[in-house]
């Protein structure tokens, strides 16, 4: 048998596609062009779709040679075995002292770091024969100078380039190479994709599951180097470096607010397994190696059962993450290894314990809990109270695009280029660690997160209230959980005293001793409520109602809006 026999490969091998694959693959082949950018949300199928690219060049011979540029060295293994289910026999082991693959492959897989550390040797690949090449999540080209030019260079000679990625934003301006921009404004360039699948269009589908986020607060108290003793309340404006102090406080592993959520996290965990998906799985991000083992410890202790915790220092990491996958365990902790790529579709409920905070490094994450593998199966995500992540919970199903020329601002107070720079080592660097001592935490379930609404009232960990959300079904629809929580919050404004008014319409809570925390609680129950009744009048999701009021009245996400913007909006959308 010859090699082009033994290696020919069937395009319909690759099986049906879904309805957005099959749009794109008619594009690409209408379009015939060198570069085809295709965005689409973590869990909707990239691979798949980029196999059939692949299958359908190599079958009419546009293409002889395959070449996938992966992020990770476990990705390049999960490349290589998806390619070969469909016939595409790839090699994921080929290092850049190899003078050429051999004849048993159609290509090779390599990292971005790989191709940066030796072009040349990949443009003499791609100069060999006629081939494709697929950067996979292209944006890791513009991590830095030598990975970008050396993708541009190695590759620069290919007949066809196709570009993935399921977040196309970067937190910086450096251009991504082969990916189109268009004048956007006097000074802005914005990148064109070709295909764009988006995660509210993957929602709709069923492609991808409804995610919920509960966000927990707290008291957090700690100690600077000088000796003072601080508190503050997760949730609360403050600077960011209070913020930060906080917020690393409340993920210390010796502290309570982590186990309190955890406990949470593995109650969530259970109902789900209980609930229609019996191999529900969790995972935990942690911020560093040396936290991601203590809670994996935590988790070991109170639920009697061993946790995987998996780090780069590992050499055994990618086979950790493949035995979890295959298997019944219930939580696996991770710093990076599992944050982007990485397919583990039992992976239903998430702890978000790092202090990574920009929109990419966040969808990437909570990407890892979307993939629908049935009808009606939901994800859960516990995260700090924090202003960035509640609008990055809020804003979920933004579409975003690449800007270049753009000045990076930072409505938050947090610099989130920092944290993604510091976040880019596993292991924690002991800087911030000398200027504060974490003291105590205790965590309560602030406010749960979906569809761009917020729903619920401080609770305490472990109270009824809180085992009420937690109890939430592990089967529904995107629109049952929207109505479930809408119910459940009309029950609880049912149970309390009424308002001491006779007034059927307040633009502002009546009680005269609200807090200013509790008038904004009362006023974002309200402006939901408002949502919940535009809905049922148009048909619009929640969330786009949301975004037009944002427009219309400016600010951030309800999550985190003041008590002004809260009242304003609820003026705006009355007048709808």
């Amino acid at each position: 048998m010859s090699r082009v026999d033994r290696l020919a490969v069937d395009p319909e091998s690759c099986g049906p596609l879904r309805a957005w694959q099959r749009r794109a693959l008619v594009e690409y082949l209408r379009r015939r062009k060198t570069d085809f950018l295709a965005v689409a949300t973590p869990g909707a199928g990239k691979t798949t779709f980029a196999l059939r690219i692949a299958a359908e060049l190599l079958a009419d011979r546009t293409v002889s040679a395959v070449t996938v540029v992966a992020p990770t060295e476990h990705l390049k293994h999960q490349w290589a075995a998806a390619a070969a289910r469909v016939g595409i026999q790839l090699d994921a082991s080929f290092r850049n002292s190899d003078v050429h693959s051999t004849a048993d492959f159609h290509g090779a897989v390599l990292t971005y770091a790989q191709v940066g550390a030796a072009p040349q040797v990949h443009r003499r690949r791609t100069l060999a024969r006629p081939t494709l090449v697929i950067l996979d999540e292209i944006h890791h080209a513009g991590d830095s100078r030598s990975w970008g030019d050396g993708v541009a260079n190695a590759f620069e000679p290919a007949t066809r380039r196709l570009l993935l990625t399921g977040t196309p934003f970067r937190s910086d301006a450096n251009p991504i190479p082969f990916v189109s921009y268009e004048p956007e404004g006097e000074s802005l360039l914005r990148s064109r994709a070709d295909s764009s699948y988006g995660y509210a269009e993957a929602l709709t589908d069923g492609v991808v599951r409804p995610v919920i986020f509960l966000a927990y607060s707290g008291e957090t108290r700690w100690r600077t180097s000088a000796g003072d003793e601080l508190a503050a309340r997760l949730g609360e404006p403050m600077t960011k470096d209070v913020v930060a102090a906080a917020w690393r406080t409340a993920l210390d592993p010796a502290g309570q607010w982590m186990p309190q959520v955890l406990r949470a996290a593995d109650a969530r965990l259970r109902v789900l397994r209980e609930g229609g998906m019996p191999d529900a799985a969790g995972l935990v991000i942690a911020s560093d190696q040396t936290a991601a083992r203590a809670y994996g410890r935590l988790l070991t202790q109170m639920t009697g059962e061993p946790a995987t915790v998996v780090v780069s220092d590992d050499d055994d990491a990618s086979e950790k993450i493949a035995a979890f996958t295959h298997s019944q365990q219930r939580w696996l902790v991770a710093v990076r290894m599992v944050s982007e790529g990485v397919d583990i579709p039992r992976l239903a409920v998430g702890v978000y314990a790092t202090s990574a905070a920009t929109p990419l490094y966040f969808a990437q994450a909570v990407g890892r809990f979307v993939r629908a593998r049935r009808p009606g199966e939901t994800s859960t995500i516990f995260l700090p109270s924090v202003p960035v992540l509640l609008s990055l919970a809020a804003e979920l199903e933004a579409q975003r695009d690449h800007v270049l020329g753009k000045a990076k601002d930072d409505p938050d107070g947090l610099d989130d280029a920092a944290l993604e720079r510091a976040q880019q080592s596993e292991r924690a660097t002991d800087e911030l660690a000398r200027q504060f001592e974490a003291v105590s935490a205790t965590a309560e379930l602030h406010q749960v997160i979906y569809d761009g609404a917020s729903f619920g009232a401080p609770v305490v960990a472990g109270t009824p209230e809180e085992q009420e959300y937690l109890g939430l079904p592990g089967l529904l629809t995107p629109e049952q959980v929207s109505q479930l929580l809408q119910r459940r919050q009309a029950e609880q404004r049912a149970a309390q005293p009424p308002a001491s008014t006779t007034t059927t319409t307040v633009e502002r809570p009546a009680e005269p001793d609200l807090t200013s925390g509790q008038r904004r609680i009362a006023l974002r129950r309200q402006l939901n409520g408002l949502v919940a009744a535009h809905h049922h009048r148009t048909g619009l999701p929640h969330g786009k109602i949301h975004a037009e009021l944002r427009r219309r009245c400016g600010g951030p996400p309800s999550a985190q809006a003041t008590i002004a913007q809260l009242e304003e909006r609820i003026a705006a959308i009355r007048s709808l």
